[in-house]
């Protein structure tokens, strides 16, 4: 008898979770790298390419993937929520400040992580073509320390 109670219990519980996650529109998703849908990225300098992983607006949980040409440069900017950046492959260089310096940039090589606090000013470049994946909880976005560096104003 306590058998099939935790037989019922287990299927109720398995029940309970596939109908939330149906709700909340999670369902299983497995994603190999050929699946990706890149397309160039407006917010950054030209020569960046975006592939939305998960999250199709900004206030929504995201995961997606930067590519960046070798010698590609970002200036200082900040965002409004953690940002949490994985190298997928190549060398990211990161640095905090005002202005890009790559003398005070640290090297990121595949596998290595960043995470940045909410509204740290920060840059970034590419010595040779790199792949970067982000992920965090929205709202997303992107603030240049310098206006005139936003590519979404010229």
């Amino acid at each position: 008898m306590n058998r099939h109670a935790n037989l019922q219990v287990l299927a109720l519980a398995v029940a309970l979770v596939a109908t939330a996650s149906a709700a909340l529109g999670q369902d299983h998703q497995m994603i190999t790298p050929a699946d990706l849908k890149w397309t160039d990225q407006p917010s950054l300098p030209p020569g960046a390419q975006i592939a939305v992983i998960e999250g199709k607006t900004p206030e929504e949980p995201y995961t997606f993937r930067l590519r960046f040409p070798a010698n590609y440069k970002i200036p200082a900017h900040w965002h409004p929520t953690v940002e949490r950046v994985t190298v997928i492959s190549g060398t990211f260089h990161m640095g905090i400040g005002d202005k890009l310096d790559p003398a005070k940039t640290m090297a990121l090589t595949a596998g290595s992580i960043a995470i940045m606090p909410p509204k740290t000013n920060h840059f970034a470049w590419t010595s040779e073509p790199t792949v970067v994946q982000l992920h965090g909880i929205g709202p997303r976005g992107i603030t240049y320390v310098n206006p005139a560096d936003d590519p979404r104003k010229k």
